[in-house]
This record gives structure tokens, sequence and C-alpha cells, in this order.
């Protein structure tokens, strides 16, 4: 029987950084105010006229570098992003062309919001379980400033930009790699957390425009305790389902969206805090690429064998954890 391991990771952050000091002089906000509600310092800006693919092709060919990997033995590349280049084509068959795999590859987005990269790792690994690619690459690439309305004092303090990149591979040893998921949505968070213009049930428009409606909206009090509630549940159900519990956990990486979220669901689930895997405070909230990112900027702590749960919640409502086994 075929098993799915992580066998590579990168990720990517833009060189430029808007601190809280520079942020301060475009909104009405200050350290002290961003510190304290959402643990954030800074965050890394893509000031270049391109794309999120530009942040995905870094990361990928990082990847494929780390790993000795060819362009051409690619079998998939899966493309979590909020932040697709264009409404087609998908942002993964521009980051493949870019990266060397076209014609022996294909390439597909996945719109899983903040939990995407979640979604697209869970997929790559029925992919190798089932038999049908032996190399598929999950890079989740985020330009969180396109959407980013920096007039909105609760919101623009939270997103910086990145990518993060696996690299998904079979094994047949059962005790290594992705163990198991748990995923769910909810319909009823639309009205909380949404891009509310430029698609087709609300096309831009001068009245989009003027009223601001080409960037993310959300309402900062609802969207924290479902963030908090179902990162926990989810967390201790694919724990539970695996008989496991905290004690056997060796690291926890939750979405980097709130310092505050993140210590809320570290403390109930009853986790040691040096277990939690954090880097918000330089990073930001990169949406679906702030998990490869951060257990790619803290992989020297990480030793194969050690047993992980990731778990991230994002608009729709949607939310989810793994159970995985580090491969690396």
């Amino acid at each position: 029987m075929l098993y799915a391991k992580i066998t590579g990771i990168a990720s990517y952050v833009p060189d430029d950084v808007l601190d809280n000091e520079e942020l301060s002089r475009m909104v009405d906000t200050n350290d002290e105010w961003i510190t304290s509600r959402v643990g954030i310092k800074e965050r890394r800006i893509l000031k270049q006229n391109v794309g999120s693919s530009f942040l995905g092709i870094q990361a990928v060919n990082t990847l494929l570098e780390r790993t000795g990997t060819k362009p051409e033995e690619v079998d998939l590349l899966i493309c979590p992003t909020s932040n697709p280049d264009y409404r087609f084509p998908s942002t993964a068959s521009i980051i493949a062309h870019k990266c060397g795999m076209d014609v022996s590859c294909y390439a597909y987005d996945i719109q899983g919001a903040c939990a995407g990269f979640l979604v697209g790792l869970y997929s790559a690994n029925a992919y190798v379980k089932a038999g049908l690619y032996k190399k598929v690459i999950v890079v989740s690439a985020e330009k969180m400033s396109s959407m980013t309305d920096y007039q909105d004092r609760a919101t623009c303090p939270l997103f910086g930009d990145g990518a993060g990149a696996m690299l998904v591979e079979p094994t047949d040893n059962p005790s290594e790699g992705i163990i198991d998921g748990v995923f769910h949505i909810d319909g009823n968070g639309l009205d909380y957390l949404v891009y509310k213009a430029g698609g087709s049930a609300m096309p831009a428009s001068q009245a989009t425009l003027d009223g601001r409606m080409h960037y993310l909206y959300q309402e900062g009090r609802a969207v924290y305790k479902h963030a908090v509630i179902d990162m926990l549940t989810s967390s201790q159900d694919v724990m539970k389902r695996n008989g496991l519990s905290t004690d056997d956990i060796d690291w926890f990486v939750p979405h980097q969206a709130n310092l505050r979220i993140i210590e809320a669901v570290g403390s109930r689930l009853g986790i040691d805090p040096a277990k939690v895997l954090v880097n918000i405070q330089h990073r930001g909230n990169t949406s679906a690429a702030s998990i490869p990112i951060c257990i790619d900027e803290c992989r020297d702590r990480l030793h194969k064998g050690d047993k992980m749960v990731l778990t991230a919640f994002g608009a729709g409502f949607t939310w989810g954890a793994i159970l995985l086994n580090w491969s690396l």
C-alpha cells in the first residue's frame, strides 16, 4: 500500500519590509496598538508590479534545487491562493510554465482561503496514495497586499506577502508522512470575511470602486471567535481519531493569522507553548502560505519522525487540521 510523505520544503518572502512605524505614517495606528492586538511587528510586501505567481516561482525553484528535482519530473502542481494573477488562466499554470514544467505536468488552483494549503496538501496526499502521481508540488502564493485596504486600520496591519511550497512523494512506510486530515466548511461565514466585488456576483463598476469594495472585508470579532473554536476542535478531532493526546504531539503549527488566536488555541488545546511554531511577528498573515513559510523557517528545529498537527481557518468559513510525521 502506498502512503505519501513530504520530501522537500521551501519558501520565499519579498525583500521589502513594512514595519509598524512605517504603517503608522500611512494610517491612524501605532506599534503598541498593533502589537498588543495581533502580535505583528513587521510584514514583507511585494512592491514590484507582478502577481502572486512571482512569489510562487521563487519558492518552487528553491524547492526543486533543494530536492534535486528536475522540472520535467513533476507530475502535478497545486496552487492554493486567494490572490491569483488573473481570473484565468490559473496561477498554477503560470508557475508551472515559468519553472519549466510545461507539458510534463498538470497544474491547477485551489480557493480554500487561509486553509488552502492544508486542502492542497491533503489533495496531494490522495493523488499519491492512489498511485496517480509520484511527484506533487503544493505551492501557496499570496500577494495579500494586493487586496489590503491601507486606509482601514483594523485590517491593514494584519497582512503580508509570501509563498511556501512542499514536495509530496510516495512511501511504503505507514509510519512516515501524512497520516490523517479533517476539513469542514460553513457558508454562514460569507458576511464576515469576504472580498465583495470583482466576481460574477458583483462585477467591477464605478460604484464598487467608489465604495472601496475591491479590498478584503473582515468583521474581526466574529472571525476571531470562529477561528479559535474551529482550529481547536479540528485539531482535537484529528488527534482523537488517531488515539493521540497533546503529549504525543511534538509540534503544533497553526495558521499565522493573529498571535492572540494562536495563543488562545494553544492554551485551550493544552499544548506546551514551546511546541507551537510561530513566525507571525515578522511575516504577518500570509494567508494560505503562512503554514509552509512558518515550517520552512523553523525547519532546523524539526527532526525526522516528529509528530505534527497543522491547522488553519479562513474565509468561507473553511477550516481543518492535518496530522503528519515529519519526514525530512
